[in-house]
């Protein structure tokens, strides 16, 4: 098997095959849910809104694929800073079934010099999610500098994310070598490289693309490392038919 065909595999694997979309209608979600059961495996998780978890959950059971997760996203994608609504939110993905929360992190106080609105954010909505899987989305793009994305992965840590995010998909500037090299660094750092995992969102398109973020993440924590799906994701969508290409295999 080639080498970009190796890293195709790998990739389907670490998948959230994600759409959040304005126009996202209960059609849109079914087939979200059958895509991400492909006929080389099954992506990890499928993210939407929270609006379609109930239906997500039962397409994914009827189809015969309850492991794929749930996962849905919280005071996104504005990133704005009052906690209490960023906990509400939590609380009714939880409700609605979520498996994983990704929450956006709280940017522009942290640009503003606020470290504690976005410490004290995370750790709530960790608290409220429990032993469920919870991401912090930092927003790279916008953050802009390496120190300012230092600190808001600093700080995501510290308050107990299970893993960062780069972006949101839904600004400028998303996912970039630079941003990625930085963020993993951090993780390395601090010793959470067994705790805290990492996920690459926005700007990832192509095997290609795919390839060069795990030569980056397997030389810092080994492939072991970017092969478990609690450690290394990808949230993307129209990497899936890139990848089924690369593999000359067909999406349905």
């Amino acid at each position: 098997m080639g080498d970009l065909k190796v890293v195709a595999l790998r990739t389907i694997k670490l998948m959230d095959l994600t759409s959040l979309n304005d126009n996202d209608s209960d059609e849109t979600i079914i087939e979200l849910c059958k895509s991400a059961n492909t006929v080389v495996g099954n992506t990890t998780a499928v993210c939407i809104y929270p609006r379609f978890i109930p239906l997500a959950k039962k397409q994914l059971r009827l189809q015969g694929t309850p492991d794929i997760r749930v996962v849905t996203v919280v005071n996104f994608p504005h990133g704005n800073d009052d906690i209490d609504i960023a906990v509400a939110e939590t609380k009714a993905a939880l409700i609605y079934g979520a498996d994983e929360v990704d929450v956006t992190f709280p940017y522009r106080a942290l640009i503003a010099g606020n470290e504690n609105v976005g410490f004290e954010m995370i750790k709530q909505c960790k608290a409220t999610c429990g032993n469920n899987f919870l991401k912090v989305i930092i927003e790279s793009g916008e953050l802009k500098t390496e120190a300012l994305i230092k600190k808001a992965t600093e700080i995501s840590i510290k308050a107990g994310a299970d893993m960062i995010k780069t972006s949101t998909g839904k600004v400028l500037i998303n996912a970039t070598p630079d941003a990625i090299k930085t963020m993993l660094s951090v993780i390395k750092k601090v010793g959470a490289e067994n705790s805290v995992g990492f996920k690459v969102s926005g700007g990832v398109n192509t095997v290609e693309d795919a390839k060069a973020y795990f030569m980056m993440a397997d030389s810092i924590f080994g492939t072991k490392w970017t092969n478990n799906n609690m450690h290394c994701r990808f949230g993307a969508s129209s990497l899936l038919i890139n990848l089924l290409h690369t593999l000359d295999k067909d999406i349905d």
